[in-house]
């Protein structure tokens, strides 16, 4: 059993990570609530463009111009993969689940892969285990806006464009509740007619429906909005993937850190039980040798 003195050095050191934790879930606390506000904020928006998009794919003649973001490679030689995640950890299993579910599927592939990184725990995961990391980009604000995605948005449209790759996809992980975050894959190119109902990041928002196909006007025509509306939906939904991923991201903080809390908790509770019961038996031990001592020196006496 350890000393009394290394108990109390434990039960110290375990009490000073506990003010550290509970400082981290206070301020996690905060980042989450402003968060999922944003997210909440969005998704109308997301929807409400998504349908547009759909609406503008649908319309009769726009399948003979479609736009070369909608058109559909015959045969898949490469995948891009945008996988989103923090630049920090102490947040659970929230980087390793992304992680993980992205490197799944990049092993199912039978194409090529590569990577664009968003957030630094994704890209030293993927270095470590040799994946081709074509671009990465770390440090976004507290509250990224449209400015800030746009180059992550734009590196995998211009690797579509030119050939570099066949389909893009997007991990991310999908802001369900404070207690429960989904790692998700999504293909964000080619955006197609027939994968409209299972490939954007607004199925799930507020009961969304993608519209019947019924014809509209258009001004100017369709083709044209196509070219303005395509590439700012596939940055919205790169907006909101990250958006996704920082209110999941500061909930599964706030939710292990508080776990930490109470297990420091519980240890200092436990380990002050085994310093009191250490204690006891030392001042027992003591009062042990006092009276075997009396009792010797009253015995040497009466001799």
């Amino acid at each position: 059993m350890a000393s009394a003195r290394e108990m109390r050095l434990r039960i110290r050191s375990v009490k000073n990570i506990s003010q550290v934790t509970r400082a981290l879930e206070a301020v996690s606390a905060s980042k989450a609530r402003r968060a999922q506000q944003a997210v909440l904020a969005t998704r109308a928006y997301a929807g409400k463009a998504y349908e547009i998009l759909i609406d503008l794919s649908n319309q009769p003649g726009s399948l003979a111009i479609l736009h070369p973001l909608l058109t559909a490679r015959p045969e898949v030689k490469a995948v891009e993969i945008i996988m989103i995640t923090g630049d920090r950890g102490l947040a659970g299993a929230y980087n390793s689940n992304i992680v993980r579910v992205a490197y799944n599927f990049a092993r199912e592939q039978k194409a090529a892969v590569q990577y664009i990184t968003v957030g630094r725990k994704g890209r030293d995961m993927i270095f470590r285990r040799r994946g081709k990391i074509v671009a990465e980009f770390t440090g976004l604000p507290p509250a990224p806006s449209a400015l800030d995605i746009a180059p992550i948005a734009r590196t995998a449209m211009d690797d579509f464009l030119k050939g570099a790759v066949d389909e893009v996809y997007i991990a991310y992980t999908d802001f369900v509740n404070t207690a429960r975050q989904a790692p998700t894959m999504k293909r964000l190119l080619p955006l197609t007619p027939s994968t409209a109902s299972s490939g954007g990041l607004s199925d799930r928002l507020d009961g969304h429906v993608a519209p019947p196909k019924v014809p509209f006007i258009y001004e100017p025509n369709a083709e044209q909005l196509l070219n303005v509306i395509l590439p700012r939906f596939t940055q919205l939904q790169v907006l909101q993937a990250v958006l996704e991923s920082l209110a999941s991201e500061h909930s599964a903080r706030m939710v292990a850190m508080r776990n930490a809390t109470d297990n420091a908790e519980e240890l200092v509770g436990n380990l002050q039980l085994d310093y009191n019961k250490a204690r006891q038996l030392a001042i027992t031990s003591d009062l042990l040798d006092i009276a075997g001592g009396a009792e010797a020196l009253t015995k040497s006496m009466q001799k």
